[in-house]
């Protein structure tokens, strides 16, 4: 019998497996793929997350992203460019989830892929093919898609037109090198945002967080709504000149940016988007990823399974302000009558934008 099972091995799952490994317990990861993929979200980096990934003995020259030292909002004409309070990387979820799980079994961790968790109770965790695994602690870390029995509320605002992700893979080219660089890029418009970072092979990732409503606008169709604001957006539309349509939009529906819990059950500990979700403008996903797999384990290894509830409730508390702000942020930016605002605002006084990125920063510890 295992001391702990995780479910989920994308960063929250490997990070919590390896501190849990390293302080000797014996831990079962469970995957439901039989491949790394790359992950819709998480391509940004962010100083205070390629720390917590040092500490867990992740290589930076591993890692190999393209370095981030600035953001750059652009709103309808406006624009504004911003260093950030430290450097960030941009790396794709496969090599970073590829090298977390490798360090994890490298730590004694057993990983178990194609296991199809569909539910935990009293202690154990139920699978696809009938089985019952068994374990004093469990930790779940499924990443933004839901788990039966676990309900993540969406707010109020977003349940009559729920916010989709979408996710477009741009080809490395050189002019795209030059519009780009060392940026990661917000670009703002009515009900949406679609952010853009280069990664590791000069490729370029292109994320949106939309509302249906202006996806049903396009159709439903991902394409179509990318090719209306490639043309209503110019700076964007530069971007997407060298795009390959031929590949296809990943899709992600009803993300309930904003939510967090701070309740559960003794022996289970909820980590990452299962403990909450950060507006992804914020770029801090990985950042409380990794942040909440490190308090789990801290937490773990003092109390044990009975820990849980006290971990999920200060993990809330963590959360509060980085949310409230993120989601603040993230209002004016997808409003037409405050997008030109907030980045003009943010051209005039760029201190304003690194106090901002340093508050949604989360620390639990």
């Amino acid at each position: 019998m295992s001391d702990a099972i995780i479910v989920g091995a994308g960063p929250a799952g490997s990070a919590a497996a390896i501190g849990l490994a390293r302080g000797g317990a014996r831990a079962l990861l469970l995957e439901r793929a039989r491949e790394t993929g790359d992950a819709l979200c998480g391509g940004f980096l962010s100083w205070r997350t390629l720390a917590r990934l040092d500490a867990l003995g992740i290589d930076r020259a591993a890692l190999g992203g393209q370095a981030v030292r600035r953001v750059r909002l652009f709103a309808g004409e406006g624009r504004s460019e911003t260093l950030l309070p430290g450097e960030a990387m941009g790396v794709s979820r496969h090599r970073l989830d590829s090298l977390l799980q490798a360090a994890a079994v490298a730590a004694g961790v057993g990983l178990e892929r194609g296991v199809h968790a569909t539910a935990i109770d009293d202690g154990g965790v139920q699978t696809r093919d009938g089985a019952t695994l068994a374990a004093s602690s469990l930790f779940l870390a499924t990443g933004k898609h839901g788990f039966r029995g676990f309900s993540r509320e969406p707010a109020r605002w977003q349940r009559g037109d729920p916010v989709m992700g979408l996710r477009l893979r741009l080809p490395a080219h050189p002019a795209f090198e030059r519009l780009v660089g060392d940026a990661v890029e917000l670009h703002l418009f009515d009900r949406g945002y679609a952010g853009l970072v280069r990664q590791e092979d000069g490729s370029g990732n292109l994320c949106l967080a939309v509302q249906k409503s202006r996806l049903d606008e396009a159709g439903g169709e991902p394409a179509a709504l990318l090719h209306m604001l490639g043309g209503a957006l110019p700076r964007l539309g530069e971007r997407l000149a060298h795009a390959d349509w031929s590949r296809s939009i990943d899709a992600i529906g009803h993300v309930p940016y904003g939510w967090r819990t701070a309740g559960t059950a003794p022996g289970l500990f909820r980590l990452g988007d299962q403990a909450g979700v950060i507006p992804s403008l914020a770029g801090e996903g990985m950042g409380l990823a990794l942040a909440s797999a490190d308090a789990a384990v801290a937490a773990w290894r003092h109390g044990g399974g009975n820990a849980a509830p006290a971990f999920q409730h200060r993990l809330a508390v963590a959360m509060a302000r980085p949310f409230a702000l993120a989601n603040l942020v993230w209002r004016l930016g997808e409003n037409r009558r405050t997008a030109g605002i907030i980045t003009r605002a943010a051209s005039l006084f760029p201190a304003l934008v690194r106090m901002t990125s340093q508050m949604t920063r989360i620390d639990p510890r």
